[in-house]
């Protein structure tokens, strides 16, 4: 079972221990994406020994820490990407959250709900291009595939179940529209290939040639695209 300690310091630091089957040796994590500290512990490792080295390491993690992109909350004001481009929050006298003239607009009244409508507004957004994209793939593909669902998630931008269900993080739709694209075109991939072997890469090559920058992209912007938080 999972543990979470206290190691010392200016600042503290949240540490999680994590018994892992698998781990060789003693491997330090910190999270790009929730900042989150953890210490896998091979089988047999003692508490104190595991702690040590996590202490030893203290000024590494607080290093890696710091290069993390602050955490931000979308208000009036703020910019907020929507499809790759970074648009301004402004206030509008209607009751629903809308494109104007190249920025995002949000009731005026009860401001403390604008996090929640502005997720709200990036889901609806987001189901729509996620919906037409899969489709699109998959009538290419020759697959049917399932139900779609919409998630927050930190670890992947979607999945793809064994009965051809699909997740994708809402999120996507904040990134560039080609970015969205390649996530749909990976997960209706497996709709072929449940892996991520040479013919599963070949599929994806051929439902979105030239993926490779998108891929890239996620990688180096994901960060970014989680940094903004819509509740507390």
């Amino acid at each position: 079972m999972d543990e979470q300690v206290i190691l010392d310091g200016d600042p503290p630091i949240a540490l999680v221990l994590k018994p892992s089957a698998r781990a060789r040796r003693l491997s330090l994590r910190v999270s790009r994406l929730d900042g989150r500290v953890t210490l896998s512990l091979p089988h047999g490792a003692s508490r104190r020994h595991s702690l040590a080295f996590a202490a030893e390491q203290a000024s590494w993690i607080r290093r890696q820490l710091a290069r993390r992109p602050d955490m931000a909350q979308p208000m009036p004001g703020h910019m907020l990407p929507f499809r790759g481009e970074p648009r301004m929050i402004v206030t509008h006298g209607r009751r629903s959250v809308q494109l104007a003239n190249g920025a995002i607009a949000v009731p005026e009244r009860d401001p403390e709900r604008t996090p929640a409508r502005l997720a709200a507004f990036l889901k609806t957004h987001a189901r729509d291009a996620l919906a037409e994209a899969t489709a699109r793939h998959a009538a290419a593909l020759g697959r049917p595939h399932g139900s779609i669902t919409l998630r927050d998630t930190r670890s992947r931008w979607g999945s793809c179940s064994a009965a051809g269900d699909l997740m994708f993080s809402w999120r996507l739709i904040m990134a560039p529209p080609a970015v969205l694209d390649y996530v749909a075109a990976h997960e209706v991939a497996h709709l072929a290939e449940m892996n991520h072997s040479p013919a599963f890469w070949a599929t994806v090559a051929r439902l979105t040639p030239g993926f490779e920058p998108q891929r890239r992209w996620l990688n180096v912007n994901a960060p970014t695209l989680h940094r903004y938080r819509f509740r507390d």
